[in-house]
């Protein structure tokens, strides 16, 4: 090494060895001073030389440079939200994973498309400001600047230039056109894709198609037409249950509300209450999200969840007949899965907000009512109010998971339509609105709910399928009993599926009910109540009908307003009115504009997008960042999210390469993306039929935690061990295991392990603490295991004491270059397959030879591979590393190694040699040796010739492959 780049501080060309140590020890062994110093030099090469600039094909991120690589690598991580707490060690995990595969494929020659941007919307940033008094905008802002500080740190290899916020107007312009293009297609249920409004209105003005309603529409006023258009839409104003929480002022997703009733954030009660809302028509893809799983890379657990989630299932809706106030016959619609056994159905449960409760509530109950049915109550009416405002603040979830059985008699009866009896009409809270139709034909003696409310209620339980109900339900399956009538109908002997089929075409034939295909799946509630969302590109007219804006008017900016605080109510005030803080911003509210009639006054929509809006088509922003005419180029988006038939099979169905976040997304955000994304394929947007090709699932990192005598939490950093027992600030304190994070005060920053051994290190211990898609234990004391790997790969190239160049231009030996390609041939599988523990364990492994090896300097052609193999996992030592070893430009696109399959192979094998059953020495013989070759060398041994000299070698056993045994006397 010259004079000239034996010290890299001493010269500004970043390809040199830096010789400079904060710490004691030789002067230039890697110590986290050197360590911090190399970094932030290649951190800074990197971001002055656009290292990591990934070209598109058009636009403004094009390249000049010729065509593109075929070979291109789209890699993500999900979208973080900007938590003003920073990050600790643990939220890195998959950064760091998905740095190092996406280094990985660059030195495969591979375009790589990487970045990382913000999901910067919703509640947590709102109440954060209200609690401050810092506009959201301001704190989301910093929030975001320290951890782009933090990440950068970690030498993460992202494109800036494609980093987005949701909060940013130039992204929620798309948003809000995102939302304008759903708002303006139907669902046609014939070519079962998404098409667009004016389709749809030339159909029905040339009477190919009729509204809801079976109108003709060209006889319909324009107001009736906007309605009867708006029932199509794949956005729609419904009238529905949400979850309300006066104590937040705002609406809540069922994620946002506990088990308990209350809400996530803040603990404040949630009810019940039925709100004028925005609706996505998600249920019309519940077949496409459902069937389209079979075609991505995703873990069958989180496939297993989407499935769930949707709930597909073969059944027969029932129609009941019941007598309301008015005298008239009411259809009560019931969806089953098992109509086979509807002769057990004794009595039916509406949920309590159900449209028929008020319509069939009898002004008396019949005489010799059953107290047990009044719940205490004169009236059905004053049973039931009385019933709803006790279970006004139980969530879904509590109703469902309520192991009580409470409920009240609505007064009126309906008709079983098999066997024509009467059977009581409830109302209870573990039927819901949302799921189904509100409505269920209760088969006690075969469900366990049913069951237990029959047992309270003292209802009859008549089983109809051969098998015991003395005790508890029969669930099982059996031959059919008691389900015959006299009008042709009798299943008794038959098995489920013959008796399934039988009574759908039973109620068929008879008018009662047909087969119907049910979903777990609801729409999906598109408000909130809040001040800091996306706005809605909505504006009413006076007569209170929506419309979309034109493009021309986006983005709708959300107005910076000195008041963003909800309206302030009671926590417990059930009966509260949600009032959007936008509301108040009356000079943005009240617009005059002209939408193609000339001037009128419209009144914007003051609710805002949840949070789910932006991180539903983040990914196709990250593509095209700059572009101002459209979301996305189609053949950018084309390029780098399109199908690859030729590659990845004929059913490929595009999207991201590689996607990694947290199993707590599994379902909504996942869901709510690919219906977007679905749309947006529907409508000719996009060529991918899926946004994300290939999920990975990385586990957690957790720590140690403690709480005192009180249960409370303190700080782990300042718990002292003493003799097996734990002491914060003297007094003994519990210890447990938990994910690490803020709540538990567990949390241990990066930017401390970073200042004490530094980035690379920080990395490596991260991969190397276990597989990727498990949860994994902290402990900062085992970090210097990983520093000290670093130190020795330092070693193999520098002289710690002179900073001169190491290596040494040696030929590598036969066993030299089989320890080489075989790692080389490991780890190239490991880092393909995510498995970046192992890759770390064939590293150290690999270092741990040479240094055994060649303990003054091993040779060029050993370590110059080794530093290649490193560099996804340890950026920075080895671009240090590989400008010490007089390379010019950055080792980020040199070739990864490729390894010589012959050298996989073995020609000898080593064999334990056993004298007398104890092993005494160990030979090599080559792998095809016969058993009297084996025999002859084992027997020329040195240490086996010395331990048996002056004695008889009585008989020799000899397994192939395994062993040599010698009997001696």
């Amino acid at each position: 090494m010259t004079e000239a780049n034996s010290n890299a501080t001493n010269n500004a060309n970043p390809n040199a060895a830096n010789a400079v140590t904060a710490s004691s020890g030789p002067a230039h062994r890697y110590s986290a001073g050197l360590a911090n110093q190399i970094e932030q030099k290649w951190q800074q090469y990197w971001a002055d030389n656009h290292t990591f600039y990934a070209p598109n094909p058009v636009g403004d991120l094009a390249t000049n440079e010729g065509e593109l690589p075929q070979e291109k690598l789209n890699v993500q991580d999900m979208f973080p939200y900007p938590s003003g707490a920073g990050l600790h060690v643990g939220h890195p995990l998959s950064y760091i994973a998905t740095d190092v595969y996406a280094r990985y494929n660059r030195m495969l020659g591979k375009n790589v498309l990487h970045t990382l941007g913000y999901d910067a919307f919703g509640l947590p940033a709102e109440q954060y400001a209200i609690q401050t008094g810092t506009h959201p905008r301001t704190t989301t802002e910093a929030n975001i600047k320290n951890m782009r500080r933090q990440l950068a740190m970690l030498g993460l290899g992202h494109d800036p230039r494609r980093s987005v916020a949701t909060t940013d107007p130039e992204f929620y312009k798309w948003t809000q056109w995102i939302f304008l293009q759903i708002y303006n297609a139907w669902f046609d249920e014939e070519q079962q894709k998404a098409r667009p409004i004016e389709d749809l209105v030339k159909d029905l003005m040339t009477g190919a198609r009729q509204t809801k309603d079976g109108r003709d529409f060209r006889e319909l006023s324009t107001e009736e037409k906007h309605k009867a258009i708006d029932e199509f839409r794949l956005v729609y104003l419904s009238e529905s249950m949400v979850n309300w929480c006066p104590g937040l002022g705002t609406v809540l997703a069922n994620e946002e509300v506990t088990a308990d009733g209350r809400s996530e954030r803040g603990n404040y009660p949630v009810f019940r209450k039925r709100l004028r809302q925005w609706m996505m028509r998600i249920t019309a893809y519940s077949d496409r999200l459902l069937d389209d799983l079979d075609l991505l890379d995703w873990p069958e657990k989180v496939i297993s969840m989407q499935r769930n989630w949707i709930g597909r299932s073969r059944g027969a809706q029932v129609t009941f007949l019941a007598e309301g106030q008015d005298g008239q016959q009411r259809p009560i619609e019931v969806f089953t899965t098992r109509p086979d056994t509807l002769f057990g159905a004794t009595y039916m449960v509406l949920a309590p907000e159900h449209e028929l409760v008020d319509v069939l509530l009898a002004p008396s109950y019949p005489e010799g009512t059953d107290e047990r049915w009044t719940n205490g109550q004169a009236t059905p009416r004053e049973a039931v109010d009385a019933y709803k405002r006790a279970i006004a603040a139980k969530s879904d979830v509590e109703r469902q998971e309520n192991k009580e059985k409470t409920g009240v008699f609505l007064g009126a009866y309906a008709t079983n339509p098999v066997n024509g009896e009467q059977v009581p009409v409830f109302i209870a809270d573990y039927v819901l609105t949302g799921y189904g139709t509100g409505a269920i034909m209760a088969v006690p003696a075969h469900d366990e709910r049913d069951y237990e409310f029959a047992g309270v209620f003292g209802l009859p339980i008549v089983p109809v399928l051969d098998g015991d109900v003395s005790e508890e339900a029969f669930t099982g399956d059996a031959s059919h009993i008691n389900s015959a009538n006299d009008s042709g109908l009798d299943l008794n002997g038959l098995g489920k599926e013959e008796a399934i089929d039988k009574a759908i075409s039973w109620l068929r034939d008879e008018g009662a009910g047909q087969e119907k295909i049910q979903y777990k799946l609801r729409d999906w509630l598109f408000a909130r109540q809040r001040y800091w969302g996306e706005p809605f590109p909505i504006v009413y007219d006076e007569n209170g009908q929506a419309h979309g804006l034109p493009e021309d008017m986006l983005p709708v900016e959300l107005p910076q307003v000195e008041d963003y605080n909800p309206v302030a109510f009671d926590p417990d005030d059930a009966d509260s009115e949600p009032a959007p803080p936008l509301a108040k911003a009356t000079d943005w509210v009240e617009v005059e504009l002209d939408l193609g009639h000339g001037k009128q006054k419209y009144y914007r929509d003051t609710n805002v997008m949840p949070q789910w809006a932006g991180s539903s088509w983040y990914q196709l922003r990250y593509i095209d960042p700059t572009n101002d005419q459209q979301f996305v180029d189609k053949q950018n988006e084309a390029y780098w999210t399109g199908p690859r038939p030729e590659t990845h099979g004929a059913n490929d169905p595009g999207g991201v390469d590689l996607y990694v976040g947290g199993v707590e997304h599994a379902v909504l955000h996942l869901l709510y993306s690919r219906f977007w994304h679905k749309v947006l394929y529907d409508l000719g947007f996009v060529t991918s039929k899926e946004p994300y090709r290939r999920l990975f699932n990385q586990g957690y990192i957790q720590a140690y935690a403690y709480t005192d005598a009180r249960g409370v939490y303190v700080p782990a950093a300042e718990v002292e061990e003493r003799d097996g027992k734990y002491f914060y600030q003297g007094a003994e304190v519990n210890r447990e295991y938990g994910k690490m994070g803020k709540s538990l005060k567990n949390s241990v920053a990066p930017d401390d392990v970073v200042a004490e051994y530094g980035a690379d290190t920080l990395r490596v211990y991260e991969m190397s603490m276990g597989p990727l898609d498990t949860s994994r234990p902290w402990a900062t004391k085992d970090v210097v295991g990983a520093h000290r790997f670093l130190q020795r790969l330092w070693r193999l190239a520098v002289n710690e004491e002179t900073g001169e160049l190491a290596v040494t231009e040696a030929e590598l030996t036969d066993d030299d270059a089989k320890q080489l390609h075989r790692t080389i041939a490991g780890v190239r599988e490991d880092y393909e397959a995510l498995r970046l523990n192992t890759v770390a364990a064939k590293l150290i492994e690999y270092v741990n030879y040479l240094t055994k090896t060649y303990p003054s300097g091993a040779p060029r052609a050993a370590v110059a591979p080794l530093v290649q193999m490193v560099s996804p996992l340890a950026p920075h030592i080895a671009e240090e590393l590989w400008a010490a070893l007089g390379n010019t430009g950055t080792i980020t696109f040199e070739a990864f190694p490729d390894f010589d399959e012959q050298l996989l192979v073995d020609d000898t094998v080593e064999l334990p040699v056993q004298i007398n059953g104890k092993v005494k020495a160990r030979i090599d013989v080559p792998v095809d040796a016969s058993k009297d070759a084996i025999e002859e060398i084992a027997l020329a041994d040195a240490r086996v010739t010395e331990l048996t000299a002056g004695k008889n070698v009585v008989k020799t056993i000899v397994v192939p492959g395994r062993m040599v045994n010698l009997v001696v006397k």
